[in-house]
């Protein structure tokens, strides 16, 4: 796939401090300010002013320039016009919901691979007289890279049409009312769901292992419990581990670890799924505020409003 990861959120919040703490609680690293880092994606997340909070671009990295010429031809034939291009990049807004999307040329991540902590299991001693390695750990935990933006679209179908045959994103499953896209081996880069009003659902962010989820988790709640919104569990659809916890902008942020991943796209056959499985395999049930944010109706008048 000449598409070959996500490269950043940029997203715009009214409250760009308040915001960039939590998400240094969370784990990410300040760059600059409003501008935070992952340890292996370098700087992914930006935040800006915004009156309400919203998705405002996002970056794929392709691998060359031939990528750029293909995705502007592609985008032609859906008559959605370039908004910039240089040498190395290229930028469109979605038409449905206006954010921008840049491509740019970029180099692929090969983080070295990590080490799977010794597990006991049915029939098998790995780790003899010893502690498990993940209740021992003392680090603060820290995000390897952004792995999937989720949105609300007005038009899922208009979306998906832009995502796909636009820029060159995949499908790896569908629940009917959204679509779980990749633009990497990833299972799912970008998810578009069937929306009143558009909206950024969550970003999410990989760690190692479970462990990880849940000692990030446990961390980011210390004295705010109100930032919980749903987890720990494990999704059907991706088959990640997963914790939801809320931004004090509104915006859900998701540790994740176990991404299934697709290397072979002949091998990996999309499903439609419509029944529970496709919110998760096991957890607690998702809170309806998860669903659908509380703040929607209000998003839903401002939308109306600036209209």
């Amino acid at each position: 796939m000449s598409l070959h990861r996500l490269k950043s959120v940029t997203i715009g919040v009214p409250n760009v401090a308040e915001t960039a703490a939590y998400y240094q609680a969370f784990g990410l690293t300040e760059t600059a300010p409003g501008r935070l880092a992952t340890t292996d994606g370098g700087e992914q997340l930006i935040l800006v002013e915004s009156a309400q909070r919203r998705l405002v671009a996002l970056g794929v990295g392709v691998d060359d320039l031939d990528d750029l010429d293909r995705v502007g031809t592609q985008l032609g034939r859906l008559d959605v016009p370039v908004a910039e291009q240089s040498l190395t990049s290229l930028t469109v807004a979605e038409p449905v919901n206006g954010f921008r999307v840049t491509l740019e040329v970029a180099g692929r991540l090969f983080p070295p691979p990590a080490t799977a902590p010794a597990a006991n299991g049915r029939g098998r001693v790995e780790r003899p007289n010893a502690r498990a390695e993940g209740i021992l750990r003392t680090e603060p935990v820290r995000p390897r890279k952004l792995g999937h933006v989720v949105i609300g679209t007005v038009d899922k179908d208009a979306t998906q049409r832009f995502f796909t045959e636009g820029l060159g994103f995949k499908v790896s499953d569908d629940i009917g009312m959204a679509a779980f896209m990749r633009c990497s081996t990833d299972h799912h880069n970008f998810l578009a769901q069937q929306s009143p009003v558009h909206f950024l659902h969550h970003t999410s962010w990989e760690v190692d292992d479970v462990d990880e989820v849940g000692r990030g988790a446990m961390n980011v709640l210390e004295g705010h419990p109100e930032r919980h919104v749903w987890g720990p569990g494990r999704h059907y659809i991706g088959s990640n581990f997963f914790w939801y916890l809320r931004d004090p902008a509104g915006n859900f942020s998701e540790y994740y670890a176990d991404m299934d991943a697709i290397l072979d796209d002949q091998l990996w056959k999309p499903d439609v799924i419509h029944d529970a499985r496709g919110l998760f395999s096991w957890g607690p049930p998702p809170a309806p505020s998860f669903l659908m944010p509380e703040d929607v109706a209000a998003l839903m008048a401002g939308a109306h409003s600036a209209g």
